[in-house]
This record gives C-alpha cells, structure tokens and sequence, in this order.
C-alpha cells in the first residue's frame, strides 16, 4: 500500500513514538522509511541592543543546530534499527517546520508521512499553531496522525 513513508522529528518523546509507529508500518508495508528534522533559518539581530545580551554568530547557531539535528536523527536511527527498518536521514533549513516537511516529502517521493500530534486543543491549540496541523492543511499525500 506505502512504499515511501516519512517522519518527522523534533527530537522529544512524542515524535519518537511516531516514530517507532512509523518504523513498525514501514516493516509491514515493505517500505522505505525517511527522517527529516527541519533546522531553522539564522535570524540576523536587527536590535544593536540585543547584541549585548548574548546573540550568537551564524557560525555557532548552524553548529548548534546541526548537533541537535544529529542528536534526533541519531535517536531515530536506534529507533528504527531495533524495528529492525533503515531509514534515510534528512536535515534542511526552513523558516516554518511544515514547509521543510513538505518539502522533504516531495523530494523522498512519500507517499505517506507520519508525524506526532502534541494534542493541544481549544484556545492553545489556535494561539501555538501546530505544525501536524500545518502539514494536514498543506499535504498533497495522506498523514497519519500520531497520539
């Protein structure tokens, strides 16, 4: 049915069981699997006085992202090797996480993603967004939610 799933991760707990979900339906199915963790972009100070209270360079934000990206994507791998499933890792840099997803989706040639819910609700949910949501509204391939 899926031959080319992708999952995203952040690196928490409730991505990681999304992706021993996604590891679990990959075996079954016979498919690929693909991780993205999406880096943000560097933001430049605009503020001269924001530079006093400890901004970093653009050479120390990308080096601090690529750990945490590592970091995840390292998790992913044990994850997914102890389901006994490969897995493609993917790192990119977006603005907005959803776009990165979407991006990495269309790139992996997907033809499912699966990704956590992190089950805000009512007022929270609409104020914090939600990326799940984000990629739900945008997708052009079927996303299974993760609870």
């Amino acid at each position: 049915m899926f031959k080319r799933i992708l999952v995203p991760t952040d690196g928490s707990e409730l991505s990681m069981s999304a992706v021993k979900a996604a590891a679990v339906l990959a075996k079954s199915f016979n498919a690929s699997l693909t991780a993205v963790y999406v880096m943000p972009l560097f933001s430049a100070v605009v503020y001269p006085e924001a530079a006093i209270y400890g901004a970093i360079s653009q050479e120390e934000f990308t080096e601090e992202t690529e750990e945490e990206a590592n970091k995840a994507l390292a998790a992913v791998a044990a994850q997914v090797q102890a389901v006994g499933v490969t897995c493609e890792e993917v790192r990119n840099r977006f603005d907005q996480p959803y776009l990165g997803i979407l991006e990495a989706a269309q790139r992996a040639g997907s033809d499912l993603i699966v990704m956590a819910s992190h089950g805000r609700r009512g007022v929270r949910a609409l104020v914090l967004g939600s990326e799940t949501n984000k990629v739900l509204t945008h997708s052009k391939i079927p996303v299974l939610v993760y609870r």
